[in-house]
């Protein structure tokens, strides 16, 4: 004998609203999770500057992904350029708020100035990427340009402005200035 049981709309609502509460508590958990998996590698890099060293790395490798492709891939393209854009949106914002801030705290505010003029050029390349026709001819190589900007870019800083700075910081000061870059990477992650 099957028992029916009576479902009043009070019991419904909380019912609802528990179910409610689980799932944003759910989606909250796996966004955190998928911040740290996306932040972890630059947090495993170690220092603040291998570790921006190893994020120029990996956005080397996106570029590569995307000079593979043929005029044919447009979907594949949008998808890694879409992927350059992210991380270097959250290498940048890394560097502005904290490793270009430190650069003009320890004297080097032209050289701070400069890298983030830069990063406005950087913006308009993913603008003008983003907008032109993926199977245009000339969007691989206004690409390969882009790709030129940001290795001269990462050359600059790894090979000369970062040592610099790393320098003229003490060890507890390149310490928070490792612990600070990644509180902002998180928060792009």
């Amino acid at each position: 004998m099957t028992t029916v049981r009576e479902v009043s709309p009070g019991n419904t609502k909380r019912t609802v609203a528990i179910g409610v509460g689980a799932g944003v508590t759910a989606g909250l958990l796996i966004n955190l999770f998928r911040k740290v998996a996306v932040q972890a590698p630059t947090v495993l890099a170690g220092q603040w500057d291998k570790a921006l060293a190893a994020e120029h790395a990996a956005a080397l490798k996106i570029f590569d992904l995307i000079e593979a492709t043929d005029k044919e891939a447009t979907a594949r393209r949008g998808i890694l350029l879409t992927q350059l854009k992210h991380a270097i949106q959250k290498h940048a914002f890394q560097e502005e708020n904290v490793v270009y801030t430190m650069m003009r705290d320890h004297g080097l505010t032209e050289a701070a100035d400069h890298l983030n003029h830069e990063h406005g050029y950087v913006k308009q390349y993913f603008f003008d990427l983003t907008e032109m026709d993926k199977s245009d001819p000339a969007w691989l190589p206004k690409l390969k340009e882009f790709r030129r900007l940001i290795e001269s870019h990462m050359q600059e800083e790894e090979n000369d402005l970062f040592p610099r700075l790393r320098t003229k910081l003490t060890d507890d000061q390149n310490k928070h200035v490792t612990t600070a870059m990644n509180k902002e990477g998180l928060k792009l992650a």
